[in-house]
């Protein structure tokens, strides 16, 4: 993929998103993705995809391919039963991120392992580092107790999949971080790599900075070193740093 020029700030409200309802699936896309194209929305530097689903229970995606791209699940809602050719069957709910890189490619499927409660994911895709690398999985649980006022790690290049505590690992020099903020807190966000940009994700609640005010499901991309706001009520942040390129 030959990315297209970037814009260097990117303001996209949640009712802006391209958006399907299939029944057992509704799907928000911030960027473009299947049935929906937007030009100036194919991606945000390495930050490829972004879609908010809500899947009916029992329902999911049948099996099938990807392959040198870096997926990320972070569930919202509800649990997840994930299934790959590398030989994976696991349980994903909220709390915890998976991630797979692949590579030179793999095939999984993804189903609401409730049979009476809906489930909820964010699936982002980020362009990789290295092409064609060994396909490989990675899954850690992050206790809500450590983002309280603060952002915590979650996805790095540095992570270490094997370790008990820290992000897992991502084959791109990409950052994600989750923040729950009470109102009137100050947020502070400082970038792991200068020239990377930033794109914060308000899952729920509202934040408002000296040049704008984002709210539940709204995204902002900039490539200002440093991001700062106020929660203007309780809120959980999504924060994903990427390279201008992937």
């Amino acid at each position: 993929m030959n990315p297209t020029k970037f814009q260097q700030t990117n303001f996209h409200k949640s009712e802006t998103r391209g958006f399907f309802d299939f029944g057992w699936l509704k799907t928000h896309h911030t960027f473009s993705f299947g049935s929906y194209y937007d030009p100036e929305r194919v991606h945000y530097g390495a930050l490829r995809v972004l879609n908010d689903d809500r899947i009916d229970a029992g329902m999911g995606f049948g099996t099938h391919p990807h392959d040198n791209m870096e997926i990320i699940t972070i569930p919202w809602l509800g649990t997840l039963a994930h299934k790959d050719s590398m030989g994976n069957i696991e349980e994903i709910k909220k709390g915890e991120v998976q991630i797979m890189s692949a590579g030179t490619g793999i095939t999984h499927s993804e189903f609401n392992a409730s049979k009476t409660n809906p489930a909820g994911i964010f699936q982002i895709w980020v362009l990789p580092k290295k092409r064609g690398i060994a396909p490989r999985y990675g899954q850690k649980a992050f206790p809500a107790s450590e983002r309280e006022n603060k952002f915590q790690l979650v996805v790095s290049p540095n992570g270490d999949d094997a370790a008990e505590k820290g992000p897992v690992w991502i084959n791109q020099d990409a950052y994600f971080s989750l923040g729950n903020f009470t109102k009137g807190q100050k947020i502070e966000y400082h970038k792991y790599i200068p020239t990377n940009l930033v794109y914060t994700f308000v899952i729920s609640g509202s934040i408002e900075s000296d040049e704008i005010k984002l709210e539940t499901r709204d995204g902002y991309g900039s490539e200002s070193a440093n991001q700062n706001w106020i929660a203007q009520e309780d809120s959980e942040l999504l924060i994903i740093e990427v390279p201008t390129i992937g």
